[in-house]
């Protein structure tokens, strides 16, 4: 056994629960910090929504879930396994190859029992503040507060030597920009806050955006809208065949929006709509961290980060997991938790800051010369399994050769060939398992 810290998680999402278990396996003693009460993180679905639907005002009571009542995963349980814990299907449940979100949170709070992990989290604790306070022995304060009633709140600091935040990306909604956006008198939102489409019904509505989200709810609402219009950039993956919708039109993004409500397109269309609904993404939101200015957000770029975790002159005592995108998710956060523990246990070495913090200018380099806008840093669309693979064998792990095949981007090549009903159509049992045998 290497040696033994006291850290502190933040979040008891996916990351936050994985993170725990591989702390605790490496010995380390382990809290960890939840808002809600109850484990899951982005996949506990709150029917609630924000009093700001474009989630703009930060005085905002903040519902952490995006989660709509009809989501499906758009990748298969197969590559939401964990390596030694697989997400199998069950009778009493959702048996589809891309089953409903309760069936994740099921999975995961079946993860979070079996690995003893409840007894290590403090529900219904928010994190308000995460500070270094003494350089030499690492200490971190970490203040947290407890609702009292509805007006009162309990806040208490503590120390621990080590911290992992793994607090999610799908919270802090990112708006889209365009003249007349604050005076248009329609109803605006972003997908954060979209659970049904009932309200939307005999409506125009303009969707911003051409993801998964969008695409969902283009065809939640599309049977009752009275028509649909979605703005989208000309570069943008075109995910949703509107040939298939008689109510449904594409645009270029919005130019401007008037008071009298119309909405104005790039290509000179205009619609005079009753909803504006922005598919747009999140932006990483740490206002918890007390940094000093090492760690910074810019342009969704938190930084610096060795290989998206470690901040250089903070490691091993501060790092994250889960900022990663586009990449099969639940296998990169694993590989990222078990290196984090290895790491803080000794069993694994560091390079030098100085060598972390070179490795880090020169990803920033090839970004810049490559021409990767900076919002997309922890993208790994294009280099997902040289990173998976990377990290294996930090950890001495030897991952199946079927991972080189299994990515991203190739659940995307094969959502293209399968259409919008992709989830229905695609036989991905047949496809991995030609895959695998073929190793």
């Amino acid at each position: 056994m290497g040696q033994s810290y006291n850290v502190a998680v933040i979040g008891a999402g996916t990351a936050g629960l994985v993170t725990a278990r591989e702390l605790q396996r490496e010995g380390h003693r382990v809290t960890v910090f939840e808002k809600a009460n109850q484990v899951g993180g982005t996949w506990l679905y709150d029917s609630l929504v924000e009093s700001d639907l474009l989630g703009l005002d930060p005085n905002r009571e903040i519902v952490h879930s995006s989660l709509y009542k009809s989501l499906r995963t758009n990748l298969p349980r197969q590559v939401m396994s964990f390596l030694d814990y697989p997400f199998v299907k069950r009778e009493s449940g959702d048996t589809r190859p891309f089953p409903g979100h309760e069936e994740v949170l099921r999975f995961l709070q079946d993860f979070a029992r079996d690995f003893g992990l409840m007894e290590l989290i403090r529900f219904g604790h928010e994190v308000i503040r995460v500070e270094l306070v003494d350089v030499v022995s690492h200490d971190w304060v970490v203040e947290s507060r407890t609702r009292e009633t509805e007006s009162r709140w309990e806040s208490k600091e503590e120390v621990f030597e080590a911290v992992v935040i793994c607090n999610g990306k799908n919270t802090e909604p990112k708006v889209a920009e365009f003249p007349g956006r604050d005076t248009w008198p329609g109803l605006q939102m972003h997908s954060h806050n979209y659970r049904t489409p009932e309200q939307f019904e005999n409506k125009i509505v303009v969707l911003i955006g051409n993801g998964p989200s969008a695409t969902d709810i283009l065809r939640e609402i599309s049977p009752l809208a009275k028509q649909v219009h979605l703005a989208f950039r000309g570069s943008d993956i075109k995910l949703i065949n509107l040939k298939n919708y008689d109510n449904a039109w594409p645009h270029s993004p919005i130019e401007c929006a008037h008071e009298d409500g119309k909405v104005v397109f790039q290509d000179g269309s205009i619609v005079e709509a009753d909803v504006i609904i922005h598919c747009t993404g999140y932006k990483f939101h740490l206002p918890f961290l007390k940094s000093n200015g090492i760690v910074t957000v810019d342009d969704n770029r938190v930084g610096p980060l060795y290989k998206h975790i470690f901040p250089p002159s903070l490691a091993p005592w501060l790092s994250f997991v889960g900022l990663n995108y586009r990449a099969l998710v639940f296998r990169v956060i694993e590989l990222q938790a078990i290196w984090v523990a290895k790491v803080l246990s000794g069993k694994v070495k560091l390079p030098t800051q100085e060598a972390m913090a070179a490795s880090v200018e020169e990803f920033y380099e090839q970004m810049e010369k490559a021409g990767w806008p900076k919002y997309h840093t922890h993208s790994l669309q294009n280099d997902e399994g040289e990173y998976a693979s990377w990290l294996a064998a930090q950890s001495d792990i030897r991952p199946p050769k079927s991972w080189e095949e299994i990515t991203f981007f190739s659940f995307v090549k094969g959502i293209f060939g399968h259409g919008e009903n992709f989830r229905d159509t695609w036989d991905v049992d047949k496809w991995i398992q030609e895959i695998e045998s073929s190793d």
